[in-house]
């Protein structure tokens, strides 16, 4: 099987079946849209002190967009935040590459099914599809963290 087949199966797995969907308690909550396609999503984030206890989000748009969230809380859950970020900055990175890197063994262990996306990088307009998720977490533990740091001042 070519790698690329791979990676397209794991994408369409998550897609039709979302892990994380449907919105539930959560510490903060963002909206986002990717105005290029319409791809939107409402994403929700609890935190149990540094710890992500759960994302869980609503959205529609393409397979890419949708099977990201899917991968994200699968990678961000039960995560302490510096982890959770050192995903995201790695994730990031490969988004970003314009198809330049070339997931390596270390690379696929901090990613895990999100390497899959590695050629959607090669695609600018897909990049803010597979992104739109991860944004909205980035958004959405500021405004979780800025709220508990309110709440630890007052």
């Amino acid at each position: 099987m070519k790698l690329d087949s791979m990676y397209q199966d794991v994408i369409l797995d998550h897609y039709k079946n979302p892990h994380g969907r449907g919105l539930r308690d959560g510490d903060a909550e963002v909206h986002h849209v990717n105005p290029t396609c319409g791809d939107e999503i409402t994403l929700r984030v609890k935190y149990d002190g540094t710890r992500i206890s759960d994302v869980s989000y609503e959205g529609q748009g393409c397979s890419i967009s949708q099977a990201s969230a899917s991968v994200l809380n699968d990678l961000l859950v039960g995560k302490d935040l510096a982890e959770a970020q050192k995903i995201q900055g790695t994730f990031l990175e490969l988004m970003q590459s314009k198809g330049r890197i070339e997931p390596d063994d270390a690379m696929e262990e901090i990613l895990e099914d999100a390497v899959a996306f590695a050629g959607v990088s090669k695609y600018p307009a897909r990049v803010k599809c597979a992104l739109l998720s991860w944004m909205a977490w980035k958004d959405a533990t500021a405004q979780a963290l800025g709220a508990d740091a309110e709440r630890t001042t007052a």
